[in-house]
């Protein structure tokens, strides 16, 4: 009985003695990760030379699709105006050229983009098309194709699938 218990304890020690010593080795491997890790860090980090020096560059505000660009002298490429019988809904009518950002079988819908164009300062409109049963949200319009031109150009920068509409 008493070898027994003796060669339990001798196995007992091994296993925690073997225990003990693969710890250690692996807590030696991460210590040296870590070490490695904290070089390579310190090495890659830039120290500025000047941290309150700021480089600032100007922003220029977003004209308004009813004013005249700063240079006129741009060209803008010709595009088809679609021609449609459009009845206003809400708005203060339109003229001949127009430029259409969006189109909704539900009003509600329209009167949300109507309200976001009108934040950034458009005076859009909601026009709709009884035939198609749409609601027609004109972001502006004009007298002149060339002046709905140079909007529609402006206004596909946000909304790309803007056209341009020729009142019947």
């Amino acid at each position: 009985m008493n070898k027994t218990k003796t060669l339990a304890a001798v196995a007992l020690s091994m296993v925690l003695a073997a225990s003990m010593s693969s710890c250690k080795s692996k807590e030696s491997l991460y210590k040296q990760a870590y070490e490695k890790a904290q070089a390579n860090n310190a090495s890659n980090t830039e120290v500025a030379e000047d941290p309150t020096t700021v480089n600032v560059t100007p922003v220029q505000p977003a004209t308004p699709a009813n004013t005249a660009p700063a240079n006129t002298n741009t060209q803008v490429p010709d595009v088809a105006a679609r021609s449609e019988s459009l009845e206003v809904v809400d708005g203060a009518g339109l003229k001949a050229y127009s430029v259409v950002c969006g189109a909704f079988s539900i009003q509600a819908n329209a009167q949300g983009l109507q309200q976001t164009l009108k934040n950034k300062g458009y005076q859009a409109q909601i026009a709709l098309n009884p035939e198609r049963k749409l609601y027609r949200v004109i972001a502006s319009t004009f007298d002149t194709k060339s002046e709905a031109l140079t909007s529609l150009h402006t206004l596909r920068q946000t909304y790309p699938d803007a056209w341009l509409l020729y009142k019947k």
